[in-house]
């Protein structure tokens, strides 16, 4: 099998998009568990201009095409909605650089497949709310987000990972994981692996509501985390929302759910001491908040009480995905080490009992906001 030099695919990359200016330099950036990814700086008329360089997941994303022709369409049509709105296009919505054929995206001579965009100046994101201000900000970005979509016809996008937040299959999947147990390592998550079939019934309950045509599909983000929203670094209010991979038909439920189970957390996704990780109930209702507030009331108000039920879904989901992950022997999620997964899943699990524990205190909230 030929080692494929990944130096050499960012450089043959940079060499085929549309950028502007004399090359300066890459180097990697950001966290992401998915995508690799580069800052890469040009020099313009005397000033450095930076992009985002990143290769996208084939293993992920099977037609990274359709992954691109999503984000291209979103985001020409917020980037209208901006303008319309006296906003600023170059900052508050992702801006993509076609490549030097006019695509949307570029696969080099191993295969890879590359896509690029503007690099948003003067903003910072977090992976953790260093107040709460900075997470009712998240939220107002992400209910503005569904407010600003809200016209946009979901049936027209691509499903570019089927059923992604759909939980029931998420469940199947998770138990054709255990009976299979690639990794052999099952037995080190009896624990996990109960907690998860004790809420089996709760699995169905959006994809129920969305049958009796209580819950719509809408055009959503599907990784909502606070360090997809960028905040403009000298006030602190919302600049845009990137990450755009996943934008697809689905809940804003879950849209909303994802933010709470990684935001209204004490502690962060891999923390190894359980006895940190709470689910913070002020966290939940500052969201709440924020996100009704951005979504400018387009959302029903079956839909609004239902946000407790996206929350606690999202946080189940996410870790019964980092517990599969680890029995399928770490095939999806980036790890630093072999357990990895595991300690991801327990922090959810974590947050979700405490979730259950306070849940009338949750429904009061949203019906306070509704």
């Amino acid at each position: 099998m030929r080692k494929v030099d990944k130096t050499a695919g960012v450089v043959e990359a940079v060499k085929n998009f549309n950028f502007w200016g004399d090359y300066v330099d890459f180097r990697p950036f950001g966290n992401g568990h998915i995508n690799d990814t580069y800052m890469v700086r040009f020099r313009f008329e005397g000033k450095i201009r930076k992009y985002i360089l990143q290769r996208i997941n084939r293993t992920v994303f099977k037609k990274p095409e359709e992954v691109m022709s999503n984000i291209i369409g979103v985001t020409a049509f917020l980037r209208e909605e901006v303008i319309k709105n006296g906003g600023d296009p170059e900052r508050e919505t992702i801006n993509v650089i076609k490549t030097k054929d006019k695509k949307g995206y570029y696969i080099d001579g191993y295969g890879d497949v590359w896509r690029a965009m503007v690099y948003v100046v003067d903003a910072i994101s977090l992976d953790l709310p260093e107040d709460n201000n900075d997470f009712y900000q998240s939220a107002v970005a992400f209910g503005t987000f569904q407010r600003q979509l809200a016209s946009y016809p979901a049936e027209t996008l691509f499903e570019t990972i089927p059923n992604f937040h759909n939980t029931p299959v998420r469940f199947e999947n998770f138990l054709k994981s255990l009976e299979k147990n690639a990794s052999g390592r099952a037995e080190n998550a009896l624990k996990e692996i109960e907690f998860v079939k004790a809420r089996e019934e709760f699995t169905h309950v959006l994809e129920d509501a969305n049958q009796k045509g209580l819950l719509p599909k809408r055009v959503t983000h599907n990784d909502t985390k606070m360090n997809n929203v960028m905040l403009d670094k000298d006030t602190r209010e919302p600049v845009c929302v990137v990450d755009l991979d996943t934008i697809m038909p689905g809940y804003s439920v879950n849209d909303f759910g994802d933010s709470i189970r990684f935001g209204a957390s004490t502690a962060a996704e891999d923390e190894k001491d359980l006895n940190k990780v709470h689910f913070d109930i002020g966290l939940f209702e500052t969201y709440t908040r924020g996100f009704l507030k951005g979504c400018g009331g387009i959302l029903t108000e079956e839909e609004i009480m239902l946000l407790p039920e996206g929350a606690k879904m999202m946080t189940l989901e996410c870790g019964m995905r980092f517990l599969t992950d680890y029995i399928d022997g770490d095939t999806y999620f980036k790890t630093a080490y072999p357990e990895h997964n595991l300690v991801r899943c327990r922090t959810q699990f974590k947050l979700v009992e405490e979730m259950e524990a306070q849940w009338d205190e949750m429904k009061k909230i949203v019906a306070k906001y509704k």
